[in-house]
């Protein structure tokens, strides 16, 4: 984890009330991946209480939204990220990037009810996408901690890896230890999955593109 920043950024979401969960990079992290970010990426509840904590959250960092979209709701609830830069000195550069919904993982409410909780030290405990959905929520990503997450959740959850490896047969993989026979069968997942993943964001990229279109030039 990102000593000073990062850590700061976590500290004021906590502070304000946010219910949300860390997902991406630092959460992988703190499930032990050896993975660096400079960004924070979060899925939230959206409510409207929620919102209006975190819009708290971002004046105190004195975040501005990144691109396009804006922050609205109805953004988010398509499935939209919404971007942003901290600019307050002590956190300047930090990106926080924030999501209600994620393609291929249950509603917030389910992810919260599995969330994992890290206590971290100078910090407190800090609310954790559970290692499961955060697999589930990476599939389309050729990622160097791809198979380690796999396993790790095999490694911390025998039992529920027993389970659930009729409908997620690559767990039997991990759960063997056979990492070549576990890697050809990510490789041929992820390449599903990305189809999946084409599919659901087109209809997301060209409403980005229309915005960018209407966006008055900056320069």
């Amino acid at each position: 984890m990102t000593p000073n920043p990062i850590l700061k950024v976590l500290s004021s979401i906590r502070e304000h009330g946010v219910q949300g969960l860390l997902i991406g990079g630092q959460a992988c992290v703190l499930y032990g991946a050896a993975e660096f970010s400079r960004d924070l990426d979060l899925v939230i509840l959206l409510s409207p209480a929620n919102l209006d904590r975190l819009h708290s959250l971002l004046s105190r960092l004195e975040g501005e939204v990144v691109a396009v979209p804006p922050f609205a709701p109805d953004y988010l609830e398509r499935g939209h990220f919404v971007h942003f830069r901290c600019g307050r000195s002590d956190v300047v550069g930090v990106r926080v990037d924030v999501a209600t919904r994620l393609r291929g993982v249950p509603p917030f409410p389910e992810l919260w009810e599995r969330r994992q909780t890290f206590a971290l030290p100078d910090l407190g405990p800090v609310d954790v996408m559970g290692l499961s959905d955060l697999v589930a929520s990476k599939k389309t990503q050729r990622d160097k901690d791809w198979v380690m997450l796999l396993e790790e959740a095999a490694a911390r959850h025998p039992a529920a890896a027993h389970e659930w490896r009729g409908r997620r047969p690559l767990l039997a993989s991990a759960m063997s230890g056979d990492r070549g026979e576990l890697e050809r069968g990510l490789v041929a997942e992820m390449e599903r999955e990305r189809d999946a993943n084409r599919a659901y964001w087109a209809p997301l990229r060209r409403e980005l593109a229309e915005l960018r279109r209407e966006r008055p030039n900056r320069g």
